[in-house]
């Protein structure tokens, strides 16, 4: 195994550890429970929240991973992080969506799977899980702020457009110009892909046992 693909196997084991041992409050309350209430709040807490959430920060990472090489990765996250945004405001003003958490489960096993894959993965495919998945991803961030005023409200999501368009950048980056990688297959993240889906096998057993029980 190469240096790059044990650094970034680790970081995900490490995911994969603290998700089974986190207490969930922390995983979706980054300051503490409360509300947000002022816009400095709200943006410090839309940057938190993804990445405290092991689950959104295990989906996030493995969708850079995933857009590493396709031409335009920043508009693929873009439309993860308008999507995102529609999720969120979409519960705020009342809306609701179908077993998001199982929704979202899923999501994190399918990145996990196409990324241990090493393909590259055609743009309308990852628009449509960009879509999909950020609809659900945003509708569970928005439980972060409910009861917040508009101003906080615009200041998370200000922080979450921030951090994730961040990451999945970043993860372009690292890929591309740190790994030297030139496509998908010359990555070949296999582990650190089976240790995403992984991850999201683990909250989606959760999620099934919980409805079932």
């Amino acid at each position: 195994m190469t240096f790059p693909t044990k650094l970034i196997s680790t970081g995900f084991m490490s995911i994969s550890l603290a998700s089974l041992y986190a207490a969930p409050a922390l995983a979706h309350h980054p300051i503490g429970g409360m509300a947000p209430q002022t816009i400095w709040h709200g943006f410090l807490s839309g940057i938190a929240h993804p990445i405290i959430g092991f689950d959104h920060l295990a989906f996030i990472l493995a969708f850079g991973l995933m857009t590493a090489f396709v031409k335009h990765q920043f508009g693929a996250a873009l439309l993860f992080v308008a999507a995102m945004t529609c999720g969120t405001l979409l519960l705020l003003t009342g809306g609701t969506l179908p077993l998001a958490e199982l929704v979202i489960s899923s999501s994190i096993v399918l990145t996990g799977i196409l990324v241990m894959r090493g393909v590259r993965v055609s743009y309308p495919v990852i628009g449509a899980i960009a879509v999909s998945a950020g609809l659900f991803h945003g509708f569970a961030f928005g439980a972060a702020v409910i009861g917040s005023e508009t101003t906080p409200i615009l200041g998370y999501l200000a922080g979450l457009g921030f951090v994730q368009l961040g990451l999945v950048c970043g993860m372009g980056f690292v890929a591309r110009t740190l790994w030297k990688a030139t496509d998908a297959l010359a990555l070949k993240p296999r582990l650190s892909g089976a240790l995403v889906a992984g991850v999201g096998l683990v909250f989606l057993l959760e999620h099934i046992e919980g409805m079932v029980l």
